[in-house]
Parts: C-alpha cells; sequence; structure tokens
C-alpha cells in the first residue's frame, strides 16, 4: 500500500465528513428552531454503529478496495440530494441522508482497517492508525472554521456540495491505490453464524477483550466529559459558549501529537501499556478541567486529546494484528460498536447528570473511575504472573 496516497485519501474523507457533521445540527436548527431536533442529527450519524457486526461481515464478503471506491462514489452521489432541504417540512430528507451516512461511515472504518490488515505488516500498523488519527484530527482544527463560513454566507447547500466533492476525490484515490488484499474464503456464507464469529473473534481472546472494553469504557467517561464542557466552559471558566471550541482545537492539538507519538510507542510497549497509559492522561486532563483557570483548562484539554486517542490506536491496532485478515472486517466493525455505541449513551447520560450535578463533583468522579480503569489494565497481567509463580512455588493456593 502506498501510504501517503491513503494518507491524501483520508485527509479529504476526512475534511468533508467533519465539515457535514458539524453543520447538520446547525442546519436543522435554522429551520425549526428546535434544539431537539438538531441534538438528533448527531443520533441520526451515531445509530448506525450498532450494526457494526453486521456491516463488519458484509466488509468480509468482497474486496475492501472496490467497496470502498463503490461507497465513497455513492455517498457523492447522495449528498447533492441535499440542495433540496430549504425549508422545515423537508428536513426529514437530512436526516435520511445521515442514517446512510453513519451507516457508510461504519462500513468505510471496518474496511479501512482490513484493508490495512491485509497489506501492512503488523509492526507498521500502530504507524498506520497513528498516523491515520493524526491526518484527521488535524482536519478537526481546519474544517469547522471553513463549514461554519460556508454556511453563514451561503447555507447548507455548498457544504453538502463540497463533501460530496471530498467523497469522490477519495474514491479516485482509492481506485489509484495498489494493494495486495488477502484473500476472500470461498465460502462465504452470510448469517448469524458470521456475525457471531465477529464477537468471538474480539471477545474470545483475553488480550482483544481487554483492550476493546477499555475503548468502550474510556469513549463512556468521553461522553461525560463531553457533555459538561458548557457546564465548565459557562460555570467554571466564566467564558461565553464559544469558548468551548477553544477547549476542542486543544484537544485536537493534543490528539494530533498522540497520533504521531503512537507508532514509534508501539514499537516500543506493548498494546496494552499505550492503553493504560492514554486512560490514565485521559482521567488526569478530566480532573484538571475541574478547576475554574483558563489555562489550566486549555493545558487539560491538550492532555485529553493525547490520552484519549491512544486508547483506541491500541484497540484497534491490536484487532487487526490478532485476527486473521480476511476475518478483519467484522471484528473491527464488531469492535467499532463496543467501543463507540458507549459514548452515544454517555452523552445522553451525562446531559442529566450536568443538569443536577456540579461539575467540580462530576470531573473528579470521572477522573477516579479513569485512574482505576488504567491501573487494572496496566496492574492485571503482572497480578496473573505473580499469582502463577506463587502456584508454582507452593503447589496450591488457600482462600
Amino acid at each position: 500500500m502506498r501510504l501517503p496516497l491513503y494518507l491524501c485519501a483520508v485527509l479529504v474523507s476526512g475534511f468533508g465528513t467533519t465539515a457535514m457533521w458539524l453543520v447538520s445540527g446547525i442546519w436543522v436548527k435554522s429551520l425549526t428552531g428546535s434544539d431537539s431536533l438538531a441534538a438528533l442529527t448527531a443520533f441520526a450519524l451515531w445509530a448506525p454503529a450498532l450494526f457494526g457486526p453486521v456491516l463488519g461481515g458484509l466488509v468480509d464478503r468482497v474486496p475492501r478496495r472496490p467497496l470502498l471506491i463503490v461507497a465513497n462514489l455513492a455517498m457523492a452521489a447522495l449528498l447533492p440530494l441535499l440542495l433540496w432541504v430549504d425549508r422545515a417540512d423537508r428536513v426529514w430528507l437530512l436526516f435520511a441522508v445521515l442514517v446512510v451516512y453513519g451507516t457508510q461511515g461504519a462500513v468505510h472504518e471496518s474496511a479501512e482497517a482490513a484493508l490495512a490488515a491485509g497489506a501492512l505488516d503488523p509492526e507498521r500498523l500502530g504507524s498506520f492508525n497513528g498516523l491515520r488519527m493524526t491526518v484527521n484530527e488535524a482536519m478537526k482544527l481546519v474544517a469547522p472554521l471553513v463549514a461554519a463560513g460556508l454556511f453563514a454566507r451561503y447555507g447548507g447547500g455548498p457544504v453538502a456540495l463540497l463533501d460530496a466533492a471530498t467523497f469522490a476525490v477519495a474514491a479516485g484515490v482509492f481506485a489509484l491505490l495498489r494493494v495486495r488484499e488477502a484473500r476472500i474464503p470461498a465460502a462465504t456464507g452470510y448469517g448469524r453464524g458470521r456475525i457471531a464469529e465477529g464477537v468471538r473473534l474480539v471477545w474470545g481472546v483475553p488480550k482483544l477483550r481487554a483492550l476493546v472494553v477499555a475503548g468502550g469504557f474510556v469513549m463512556f467517561l468521553a461522553g461525560l466529559n463531553g457533555a459538561a464542557v458548557y457546564a465548565v466552559v459557562d460555570r467554571g471558566l466564566g467564558q461565553a459558549p464559544a469558548y468551548a471550541g477553544v477547549l476542542y482545537a486543544a484537544q485536537g492539538a493534543g490528539s494530533v501529537v498522540a497520533g504521531l507519538a503512537a507508532g514509534p510507542l508501539l514499537r516500543r510497549v506493548p498494546e496494552r501499556g499505550l492503553a493504560a497509559a492514554g486512560l490514565a492522561l485521559f482521567a488526569v486532563g478530566v480532573a484538571a478541567r475541574a478547576l475554574p483557570y483558563d489555562g489550566v483548562a486549555l493545558a487539560a484539554s491538550g492532555v485529553i486529546g493525547v490520552g484519549l486517542p491512544w486508547v483506541l490506536i491500541a484497540a484497534m491496532t491490536a484487532v487487526q494484528r490478532g485476527v486473521p485478515a480476511e476475518a478483519v472486517g467484522r471484528a473491527a466493525g464488531t469492535a467499532n460498536t463496543l467501543v463507540f455505541v458507549p459514548n452515544a449513551v454517555a452523552l445522553a447520560v451525562g446531559a442529566g447528570l450536568v443538569a443536577v450535578l456540579d461539575v467540580r463533583v462530576l470531573l473528579p468522579v470521572v477522573a477516579v473511575a479513569g485512574l482505576a480503569g488504567a491501573a487494572l489494565l496496566a496492574g492485571t497481567p503482572r497480578a496473573r504472573l505473580a499469582r502463577g509463580r506463587a502456584l508454582g512455588r507452593g503447589g496450591s493456593t488457600a482462600r
């Protein structure tokens, strides 16, 4: 695989996706005046992640590169329909497109993971996932400004056309890739058996199970932290709501650093060690956000931006390395469901908690949970080894 060419596709697609995700909520709010409907745009985009094992099974039935080309071209053709969304009674079309968008995203994530696992040496997967994270996060520093400016000047239609163009370019880049894919087995039955196999591949291996659970746990905590961000800005820092954008920018800058560092670190430490370190850093950053100082809040956001991606990169790299190449699609789809669905749940839970709890209480509790999880993740293998040695010396141990 020509990595620079692939990263070009990630960059272009990531720019359009970030722009569209931001604008969709603003678009619905501007047409309907409804905060609840605007919030539902995020749900429409996240909901297809629930079907990750099913969509991952689809990925393992077909060659991945052609699938990526077709999926990107399909979205390029679909998005111009949103030019028709110019009044409140047509918002349903935007929601329908967003559900398809989220489905395409889930397929895309699984197909990319499977394509990389079959094309790259296992030792390079950590660097690949880190660079991919860096490119995506870098786009989050630029795309929101462009999208907000376009929407303010011309409305949502041009943003949809821009996103369609990025999908078309990404399809072209994937068409130029020359990659040797893993062989698709001749017997490609589809149904509950293959879906269950995706779950078994992830859940049946203790190492993968621990890392995927850690990913889901940190994303749940991230959802609680994200739900509290406006309370931090308003009650803690005394700033206008727009200041949340500054905190997100600082977090994005931290994520860029995290992606660049992940590859070299994964050549020196196991995935579990990187995940534990990332979870601990995330927890420290969340705790620091409870302090009412702008400088501390910015630094804390940067630390969160470093820690959170390390857990996710470690989990996906372990799945790619630990699963046969022809089954990575359904394993990655299952892992993505287990990792990202807790975030959507936590956003709803956090919204309720922020209404009844002071963030100076909520955030330290989240931080303590994160540190406990990091300690458990880092300490379990050592504890098992110690128990094994004790059993070896004593023959048996009474409890």
